[in-house]
Parts: structure tokens; C-alpha cells; sequence
């Protein structure tokens, strides 16, 4: 995998200190570079690759980073690079289905200066960011916020409300969306395409950061937040035509396991129809914790039939960090 200090933007597209009301070049310290190694044999593995690189951004006294929580999924060992070239080993200390976010401990001392950690509720379309990655000015990027909105991905993941920001960083993992006060408003997790006036334009999505503040602790304790598991019934759809029609199925998961087939349209949920991916998720969430069972309603072909799913907790299916 190349190295991140490979590239460079462009001088116009870095920010500049006498344009920010906030120091730069300590926002610049704070991100790291975040490189974990996954076993093949983790369930992840075949989607997300056994080799992760992206970012992580230092919220904590103690160097504690955030980043964004598939890049330490199913880790057997990460790395931290501060911009100086220092390396630190670090621990998968905690990931959080439901916001995407992780937690990285550093097993050593990281000595970079903590990003204060701001509210995405302040940041309006059409406000100036500054977009962070690892490697100082060279990977920092001078954007604006050009959409605020709900967003779900057909892996069975739903924000109520997203941040995206344009132009896009071309390595936006954990990237540190930066507020105009130098504050921390989200962090980086896809490159996607989003409509600006007629047309569209590559941008990244953000998990607001106010997502980590009612689930930190738990975090910091457990590993993960202490809320009962969302059902996951391993389920890939897209919208298509109006439906929703299964793309993919996860292996050995309680989709495929209840008889589910790519190609199938769904249908209803619980007895209630469906036909956008937010709405798939709210209606399998609203019927209980991981462990309820799902009736759905599927065309296959010409033929209409109901399943029931058994879902489960898909925390479950992954391999869990070693203890140090």
C-alpha cells in the first residue's frame, strides 16, 4: 500500500493560516496516521482488505484517537504515525456499530496535541472546513459543508443526519472535519456523490461528532455502547425502479440462513410495505433488539412468499481484539 506522503494538493486547494481563526499547525499534529493488519480469516476481511490505511484524529490528554471504525474492525495490530514520523503501536479499544465510530488507544506515548471537540449542530451549508489527513499542509484541504442530510448504506447503516463536504479528500478515512473555531466536527468515512445545483460532485460524508459524546463512556469502558444491539439480518439491497432488490447476502448470515436469494424484491417488513433503504432499516430496527425474529415479504420472479428472519447481533460474527 503507498505511502500517504506520496501526493500532495495542489497549493490553491491547501488552507492557510492567515485565512483560519484557529492555529493550524497544531490541527495539523493532531491527526495520525492509522495502519491496522486484519487476519484473513476475519469476516471483514473479504470486504475491507487484511491491510487498512487512513487516519485517526488525538481527542484525548492521553492521547486517545478517533477515527472512523472500519479501518480497526477484526485488527490484530495497529499502527499510529504522528506527522513528525514517530510510530506507536496501539490497541482496538472500542467500535460502535451504530455511528461507525472507533476508538484507538496508543500503547505508547503519542505526544501530539488533542483536537477539542466542537458540535456539528453549528456547522451550516456553505461554512468553511478544513478536511485533515495525516502528512500536515500537503493533506489538509480547504472545503465547504454542501449538504446536510440523512444518509443509509445498504450494509444496515443509517445516520439521521450526515455532514458532506466538497471538494473530496482522495484518502477520507477518519479524516478530521475541522470547523471554522478549530474544532472537531466530524470524522471521515466515504467518498461519495452529491448533487450540487444541476449537477454533481465528488464529496466526503462526516459522522457528526455530537454521535460520540452520549456513547464515549461506554465506550472507554466496555468497548462498545451499552444500548441493546440493532438487529442485522446480513442483508445488501439497493433501490431499484422503485423496490428494493437483495445485492448481496453475507455468508452463514440470518438472511441466507432463512432463505433469502439475490434478486429477491422486498417487499413488506413486519407487515408494512417498504421501498427506500432508510425506511428497510427503521421498520427491521423498530421490531426488537438482535435476537427478534423478522417476517418479510419477498417477490422472487412472479411469485410473492414470507421468511422469517432470526436476526442477530453482528458483533457477534467478528473477531474480537486481543487484551493487552
Amino acid at each position: 500500500m503507498a505511502e500517504t506522503t506520496e501526493w500532495a494538493f495542489p497549493d490553491r486547494l491547501q488552507p492557510r493560516q492567515e485565512n483560519l481563526r484557529f492555529n493550524l499547525e497544531a490541527a495539523l499534529q493532531s491527526v495520525v496516521q492509522v495502519h491496522s493488519e486484519v487476519p484473513d480469516e476475519a469476516f471483514t476481511a473479504s470486504v475491507l482488505g487484511t491491510e487498512r490505511m487512513g487516519h485517526g484524529v488525538a481527542i484525548g490528554s492521553d492521547g486517545l484517537v478517533l477515527t472512523i471504525g472500519y479501518l480497526i474492525t477484526e485488527a490484530e495490530s495497529i499502527w499510529l504515525t504522528t506527522n513528525d514520523g514517530a510510530v506507536v503501536p496501539g490497541h482496538a479499544l472500542a467500535y460502535d456499530q451504530v455511528t461507525g465510530f472507533g476508538l484507538v488507544l496508543p500503547l505508547g506515548r503519542l505526544d501530539v496535541p488533542s483536537m477539542q471537540r466542537g458540535s456539528a449542530s453549528s456547522a451550516a451549508v456553505g461554512d468553511s472546513v478544513t478536511v485533515i489527513g495525516h502528512g500536515g499542509l500537503e493533506h489538509a484541504l480547504d472545503a465547504r459543508i454542501i449538504a446536510r442530510r440523512e444518509f443509509a448504506g445498504y450494509w444496515e447503516y443509517l445516520l439521521e443526519e450526515a455532514l458532506f463536504a466538497a471538494p473530496a479528500h482522495p484518502q477520507w478515512g477518519g479524516t478530521a472535519l475541522v470547523g471554522e473555531d478549530g474544532k472537531l466536527l466530524g470524522v471521515g468515512s466515504l467518498l461519495v456523490q452529491e448533487a450540487a445545483g444541476p449537477d454533481t460532485v465528488d464529496a466526503n460524508m462526516f459522522v457528526p461528532i455530537d454521535l460520540l459524546e452520549p456513547i464515549l463512556e461506554d465506550m472507554l469502558k466496555f468497548g462498545r455502547p451499552s444500548r441493546a444491539a440493532r438487529p442485522w439480518l446480513g442483508l445488501y439491497a439497493t433501490p431499484l425502479q422503485g423496490v428494493l432488490v437483495v445485492r448481496g447476502l453475507t455468508q452463514g448470515g440470518p438472511a441466507q440462513r432463512a432463505g433469502v436469494k439475490l434478486g429477491d424484491v422486498l417487499l413488506e417488513v413486519a407487515g408494512e410495505p417498504v421501498s427506500d433503504l432508510a425506511e428497510l432499516f427503521r421498520k427491521i430496527w423498530r421490531v426488537g433488539p438482535a435476537g427478534s425474529e423478522i417476517a418479510m415479504t419477498l417477490a422472487r420472479g412472479r411469485n410473492t412468499s414470507q421468511v422469517r428472519v432470526t436476526s442477530a447481533d453482528r458483533e457477534d460474527f467478528l473477531k474480537k481484539p486481543r487484551r493487552h
